[in-house]
């Protein structure tokens, strides 16, 4: 069965969250500290790593739990704060942070025929800033979590994605930048797989044979040249 789609997660694939993330340190910071928790810069490094090689589903959730020291009551109101500063975090970057090429590789495969969605767990806004980029015009399926309501890692908003365009998972490739999101569930259905090497999750590995990519990339550049191989086999 030949390939006809290509599924992109939007933060680390298209928006690089460089300036996101690190947004999302400071205000975990200033959370835990407005809730009498100091920590310094490498506790909260080591709380990231924590939760993404745990697979948390939500590694902020996580992240703050693990500062909290356990106390649940502690880490329910820090994640409260920092949950009412998503407006102040999208604002302060400004929107997105496009991935430099990415633009260039979207329509050459849009170019080349190939049907384009998005699978991704973001806000309903993600697909207004795909547009005011000039890369929204190239999906065919322009739905999000913030849509549906499906969150990745559950295998309906593949799913969804795969009905909206009319092909079958066999027929796609799914291009993301975690293991436990994107490459697992993708791989479960059977699709093709492209893991970015990218952001908070750049280290994540594979808890079994069942959630190796077929390729792993670090560029635009390389992703076109592992999407161009998966294409001719």
């Amino acid at each position: 069965m030949g390939i006809r789609a290509v599924l992109f997660d939007v933060g680390g694939p298209l928006d690089t969250e460089v300036l996101s993330e690190a947004i999302v340190d400071r205000q975990i910071h200033e959370a835990l500290a407005a809730c009498g928790v100091v920590v310094d810069q490498d506790a909260i490094s080591m709380a990231s790593d924590w939760a993404v090689a745990a697979f948390a589903p939500d590694a902020y959730r996580a992240m703050i739990w693990r500062l909290s020291g356990g106390d649940a009551a502690r880490a329910e109101e820090v994640f409260r704060i920092f949950r009412a500063g998503a407006d102040a975090r999208y604002a302060e970057r400004g929107g997105f942070e496009l991935r430099p090429g990415i633009a260039g590789l979207l329509a050459e495969l849009h170019g080349r025929g190939l049907l384009l969605g998005l699978a991704a767990n973001q806000y309903a806004r993600a697909v207004e800033e795909l547009d005011r980029h000039g890369i929204g015009q190239y999906f065919a399926h322009r739905e999000v979590s913030g849509h549906h309501g499906y969150r990745k890692p559950d295998v309906r908003l593949f799913l969804r994605a795969c009905e909206d365009l009319g092909v079958e998972p066999a027929e796609c490739i799914m291009v993301g930048d975690r293991v436990d999101n994107d490459i697992a569930p993708a791989r479960l259905l059977g699709m093709r797989t492209v893991l970015l090497r990218a952001g908070r999750h750049f280290a994540q590995q594979p808890r079994s044979l069942d959630e190796v990519p077929d390729f792993e990339v670090r560029t635009v550049e390389e992703m076109r040249t592992a999407i161009g191989r998966l294409l001719d086999r």
